[in-house]
């Protein structure tokens, strides 16, 4: 199988493990395989593709997209490094309002697979990252929300020493607690 599962604290978020075939002439990885993610439990039919690309420092989240456009995400970093954060915003879940953080990068070539119901963000560790993902809803912009990404509800801890470079939508987002309950997933 050329890829390992490593469930993640909360349920159904899962870290994903390529196997690298490398040599002197670079690597090859399968970054998806319907049937191995399937006989793993991720039944999720993926509609869309997404390539971002953020400058040192960049801190993009906590995004999300309300009911009924909810997307669940198997987010890779193809170059760079980075934190890249799921939190839990699926009102009935035990695990409402915490959140998982791990390490993408170029050089680990790991992936997160990210459920409905959860906002993701991330931060960038290096000069630049360019992430790859696919989502299993199409973009839909009426239904765009998000999530302030220093909720001391939430308390990520992001890692950083800098102040993180925010697009101006990202500076006023709510708190997780000033959200109508009745958009999430």
């Amino acid at each position: 199988m050329p890829f390992e599962f490593e469930p993640q604290k909360i349920k159904d978020v899962i870290l994903v493990i390529p196997k690298v075939f490398g040599d002197n002439r670079g690597f090859f990885l399968e970054s998806y395989k319907k049937s191995d993610f399937i006989a793993n439990g991720i039944t999720v039919e993926f509609n869309q593709d997404n390539h971002s690309k953020s400058t040192a420092h960049v801190l993009r989240g906590l995004h999300y997209q309300a009911k009924p456009y909810g997307q669940a995400k198997l987010v890779r970093c193809a170059k760079g490094r980075i934190y890249d954060v799921a939190v839990d915003i699926r009102p009935n879940s035990t695990t409402f309002g915490q959140y998982v953080k791990v390490e993408l990068s170029e050089e680990n070539k790991h992936m997160l697979f990210i459920p409905e119901g959860f906002a993701h963000g991330f931060v960038v560790l290096s000069d630049e990252a360019e992430l790859l993902y696919k989502a299993s809803g199409e973009y839909a912009p009426q239904a765009d929300k998000g999530i302030l990404w220093s909720d001391k509800d939430i308390n990520i801890d992001w890692e950083i020493d800098f102040e993180p470079v925010l697009s101006e939508k990202d500076k006023v987002q709510p708190k997780l607690c000033e959200i109508n309950k009745e958009e999430l997933i």
